[in-house]
């Protein structure tokens, strides 16, 4: 049995241990948010964060996230829209979208741990890949986001 929480809700699964946490979240507990990309933490695209750090999640066996607390892009609104987000739409990062939600939550790590980040430390941090190019208006976004967040 492997225990943890994911976005505020404890979880219990009785699943092989080797399992990656992906396929936990997408299959397992039906939160797509969290896409597949490449399958070997390139791309970024199932980006999660795992205790307030950006994990990941194809290559994680669930076994490494017992006692974690994971969190999904489902798990940053709450009543509204997290910061972030709401830059992402008027920034209109987005244009396929499909690396986005991976991206998003990097971003949410990144001004956790500084608040007011350089345009080096986006670069540096926000290593995801999105085939459709929108880096410019992803770091107008974090930027954007900066100010709204609270670390």
């Amino acid at each position: 049995m492997i225990s943890f929480v994911v976005n505020g809700k404890q979880v219990e699964l009785d699943i092989d241990s080797e399992t990656p946490l992906l396929w936990v979240l997408r299959d397992y507990l039906e939160l797509t948010g969290t896409k597949f990309g490449c399958g070997v933490a390139s791309c970024g695209a199932c980006t999660v964060l795992a205790d307030d750090q950006p994990m990941r999640s194809c290559v994680i066996p669930i076994a490494a996230c017992s006692g974690k607390k994971i969190v999904t892009i489902e798990g940053l609104r709450q009543d509204t829209l997290h910061p972030v987000q709401q830059a992402w739409v008027e920034a209109q990062a987005p244009q396929c979208g499909y690396c986005q939600s991976g991206m998003i939550m990097a971003a949410v790590a990144l001004l956790k741990s500084k608040p007011k980040p350089t345009d080096a430390d986006i670069d540096a941090a926000i290593t995801n890949i999105c085939r459709c190019g929108t880096y410019p208006r992803v770091r107008r976004a974090i930027h954007a986001a900066a100010t709204a967040v609270k670390a």
